[in-house]
C-alpha cells in the first residue's frame, strides 16, 4: 500500500539469521548516529509515533529518530506506546493485547493532539521504515512488547530490520527495557546493534548490558553523571540518554560524554550530526 510521503522501495532478499549483506557493523569504535535523537518522531510537535511526527521532526532538520513498535496478534507490526488506546488515539479504547490490524488500522491516532492532525493513522513499521530509508534518515526503533509477547516481539522486530535495512550502510539500533525481547532479537539477527534501556539503577547494569551483547545502555537522564558514562566507556559501550527537553542539561551531558541524547524538544534543541564516520 502506498502511503502519502513514502517512496516506493524496490523488492528485498529475504534476511532473518542468516544476517546482514552490507551494513558495517556497529560497535564502540564505529559509532555513526547523530548526537541528537528526536524522541517518537518529533516529541511533542506532532501526535508521537507517527509519519507525521517523522516529518515534522525532519523539518526541524533531525536526521534520527526514536519510536516504539509493537506487535498484534495477526503478527503486525505497528507503531504504538501505551499498553491501552486510550491516550494517543481518539477513537479506541482500552487495551492493546489481543488486537489486529483490522482493529488498529482505522483509528485516528493524530486528532487527540490538534486539528491540524486529525485522521493521521498508527502507522504499520513497514510504512515507517520505508519513509526514513527513502530520506537516508536513521532510527533508534523500541521495542516495546505488549506483556506476555517480549520474546515474540523482539524476534519479530529483529527480523523485519534485517530485512528491510539489509542494503543499508547504517542499521538501526534496537533498543528495549525487555531484557527477553533483546535477548529474542539478538537470537533472530545476531549483527543488528542493540541498547538496553534502563529508568532505575541496577547495580549489575554492566554485566546485564554484556550478557544481551549490547552496544550501548540508554539511561533515564536522571541515572547519567560523569562517572556512569566514564564506565561504559571503559567497557566500550556507548552512552544513550532519554528525555532530555532543557538545553543547559544537553549540554552537560555532552560534556560528560554522552553519545546520543533523545530530546521532545526539537523546536529549542538543534540536532546535531555526531558519530563516527
Amino acid at each position: 500500500m502506498k502511503q502519502p510521503g513514502v517512496k516506493q522501495v524496490g523488492s528485498r532478499v529475504a534476511g532473518g539469521k542468516q544476517g546482514r549483506a552490507k551494513a558495517a557493523g556497529v560497535d564502540f569504535d564505529h559509532w555513526p548516529y547523530p548526537a541528537r535523537i528526536a524522541h517518537r518522531g518529533a516529541g511533542k510537535r506532532a501526535p508521537e509515533n507517527t509519519l507525521a511526527a517523522i516529518r515534522v521532526g525532519m523539518a526541524y532538520g533531525y536526521r534520527m529518530f526514536e519510536f516504539d513498535v509493537k506487535l498484534g496478534r495477526d503478527g503486525s507490526l505497528f507503531l504504538l506506546h501505551d499498553e491501552t488506546l486510550d491516550r494517543t488515539t481518539t477513537d479506541g479504547r482500552g487495551p492493546v493485547a489481543g488486537l489486529d490490524w483490522g482493529r488498529i488500522a482505522g483509528l485516528d491516532a493524530g486528532g487527540w493532539h490538534s486539528k491540524a492532525f486529525a485522521g493521521e493513522p498508527v502507522p504499520r513499521f513497514e510504512w515507517v521504515e520505508r519513509l526514513l530509508r527513502a530520506n537516508r534518515l536513521k532510527a533508534d526503533v523500541e521495542i516495546k512488547p505488549i506483556p506476555g509477547m517480549e520474546a515474540a516481539t523482539g524476534a519479530a522486530v529483529a527480523a523485519h530490520c534485517d530485512r528491510a535495512w539489509r542494503d543499508e550502510n547504517v542499521p538501526p539500533i534496537l533498543t528495549s527495557f525487555s531484557e527477553v525481547a533483546l535477548a529474542a532479537a539478538r537470537d533472530e539477527a545476531a549483527t543488528l546493534p542493540r541498547g538496553l534501556l534502563m529508568h532505575h539503577h541496577l547495580d549489575d547494569w554492566l554485566d546485564r548490558a554484556r550478557a544481551l551483547g549490547c552496544v550501548a545502555v540508554a539511561f533515564n537522564e536522571a541515572l547519567v553523571d560523569q562517572a556512569r558514562v566514564a564506565a561504559a566507556h571503559a567497557a566500550r559501550l556507548r552512552v544513550m540518554t532519554y528525555t532530555v527537553n532543557r538545553l543547559a542539561r544537553v549540554r552537560s551531558l555532552e560534556r560528560f560524554g554522552v553519545d546520543c541524547i533523545v530530546t521532545d524538544a526539537v523546536d529549542k534543541i538543534v540536532p546535531l550530526p555526531g558519530g563516527s564516520r
